[in-house]
């Protein structure tokens, strides 16, 4: 018998924003992540697509109960996906069915000035890759990431994000050096 799982490939890989206790670092081929608008939230977020030639990394959790309520309440903006198992690298030890949302296409824009990408959330994201993967994991989810021509809005000193987190200078560091290299287009608030 196996266990429903989700795959968390953004804010959800940063455990201090849910309290899933079995998770698990995990990559998934033929998705990649990218930033987009959906209709139903006002600023973008990361969703996932399909991507032959990707692969992503983030963190597999157990669905306790299979009980997805609080989980698509949180992710109300996305439907939900079946993974093949043959796509999902996890160190479980046993059979899991998983899971992975993504917004609707049909729902699903490019970020604008109207609807940029929120730096405090972009921060929760970052924090929870260089604690689950480091550095180099951090570089690794910048690189996978698609969009990044999307403004981003500084909201650092008055964050928008519901589940914004505290971040070390350090942190806050790397993510401001990674957003320089790709040439990032920040919007302040």
């Amino acid at each position: 018998m196996s266990t429903d799982f989700f795959f968390g490939y953004g804010s959800l890989v940063n455990r201090a924003t849910h309290d899933y206790p079995e998770a698990h670092p995990a990559r998934v081929s033929g998705w990649r992540r990218a930033w987009r608008h959906t209709s139903l939230r006002p600023v973008a977020y990361l969703t996932a697509e399909p991507d032959p030639d990707t692969q992503i990394d983030g963190l597999v959790a157990a669905v306790p109960g299979a009980d997805w309520a609080a989980l698509d309440k949180r992710e109300a903006a996305y439907d939900r996906h079946t993974l093949e198992p043959r796509r999902v690298r996890h160190p479980v030890g046993r059979a899991i069915d998983v899971q992975i949302y993504a917004v609707p296409e049909a729902s699903s824009a490019a970020p604008s000035i109207r609807h940029p990408i929120l730096l405090s959330y972009l921060d929760v994201v970052s924090q929870g890759f260089l604690k689950e993967f480091g550095e180099d994991g951090l570089a690794d989810f910048f690189a996978t990431t698609t969009g990044w021509d999307a403004p981003i809005l500084n909201d650092r000193a008055a964050p928008r994000y519901p589940r914004h987190l505290k971040l070390s200078a350090e942190e806050l560091d790397l993510v401001d050096h990674h957003l320089s290299a790709l040439g990032a287009k920040i919007l302040v608030d």
